[in-house]
């Protein structure tokens, strides 16, 4: 798989991560031994990344990439989790040095490591990014050795903006997909001038890019895409990429037109983001193992042509754009 590398963090990762979210919970049931086979079989596959946070699960999803480091020491994987979410209430004041070396305490002792490869502040208050408080914190986290570098997951292109400003933020992960394609404006431009590596999550709309949806389709009551459509729970920019699900699955239906032979919509999307100038890589979650290895697949495809990516903005112009442009 090519590699790039991930920003200031100095490491080089294969274009395609995982994102284990979905092994964690809100997406339905995933069983112990599945979210094992998965995730192997990402790492087979050739993903060097996994992007996890403390919150997924509870814990259960930081627990099981731990395991799978254990388990394959060989495979030189680069771990991400995030911090900032069992804040409560979750507001600016929660972001301390204190609350800090707590959280990562209980993420070294899931992902059985003493010092995680990178931390990323986990969607925090818009507030945060004003603070120099909390960016002195977090160079504390490194000179502590309990964190190599940092970065942040913002929900606008606003809050990437400002992190950007800060010098030590290594990695700036973003909703970035064929139905969110604001950061391409300023956002990527700006991270690669600086040396920000991009981290693009999200990158299937929660599932609607990968074209296998339709108006009837339902969702496991403890799945996200049941429970959190109106941001019942979180940003509901978190679910289908904020993009009303009927609306979704229509422009999802016309891009599968654009698929090439002997690849799915899902890997197209993919496609569609490894090309963008400035993504270090992009993490596509997966429930089970042939999912993942689709995922990983995508990197294997040509870059889409000129004519393919034109018509992907179109469709994004016209049926997108007006719902979720200027939200985020």
């Amino acid at each position: 798989m090519e590699t790039r590398t991930l920003g200031r963090t100095g490491r080089d990762v294969g274009v395609v991560g995982f994102g284990a979210w979905q092994i964690g919970g809100s997406w339905g049931d995933v069983s112990d031994d599945d979210a094992r086979a998965t995730l192997n079989a990402a790492v087979d596959a050739g993903v060097t990344l996994i992007d996890t946070a403390d919150v997924y699960g509870d814990g259960r999803s930081e627990r099981f990439v731990g395991e799978l480091l254990r388990d394959r020491p060989e495979a030189g994987l680069t771990v991400a989790t995030k911090m900032g979410r069992r804040a409560d209430p979750h507001t600016a004041d929660a972001y301390t040095v204190d609350a800090f070396r707590a959280w990562n305490d209980r993420s070294r002792e899931n992902l059985g490591v003493d010092t995680v490869d990178l931390v990323q502040l986990h969607c925090p208050p818009a507030e945060v990014y004003s603070r120099d408080r909390v960016f002195d914190a977090l160079d504390t986290m490194v000179q502590e050795k309990r964190i190599r570098a940092y970065g942040v997951s913002v929900e606008t292109c606003d809050e990437a903006l400002a992190a950007l400003r800060r010098p030590g933020v290594a990695t700036i992960q973003i909703i970035l997909n064929c139905f969110r394609q604001k950061p391409l404006d300023e956002v990527l431009p700006a991270a690669a001038e600086a040396g920000v590596g991009i981290i693009a999550r999200v990158p299937l709309a929660s599932g609607l890019l990968s074209g296998k949806y339709d108006e009837a389709t339902v969702f496991a009551e403890d799945d996200h895409r049941t429970f959190n459509r109106q941001g019942e729970a979180f940003d509901v920019g978190e679910t289908f990429a904020g993009v009303p699900f009927s609306d979704g699955v229509a422009a999802a239906r016309e891009l599968a037109d654009l698929t090439p032979e002997h690849a799915g919509t899902a890997q197209l999307a993919l496609r569609w983001i490894i090309d963008q100038p400035g993504v270090s890589v992009v993490i596509p979650g997966a429930r089970t193992p042939d999912q993942a290895r689709a995922n990983a697949a995508a990197a294997a495809l040509s870059p889409l042509d000129a004519q393919t990516t034109e018509a992907i903005r179109r469709i994004y112009d016209a049926r997108i754009r007006p719902l979720v442009h200027e939200r985020w």
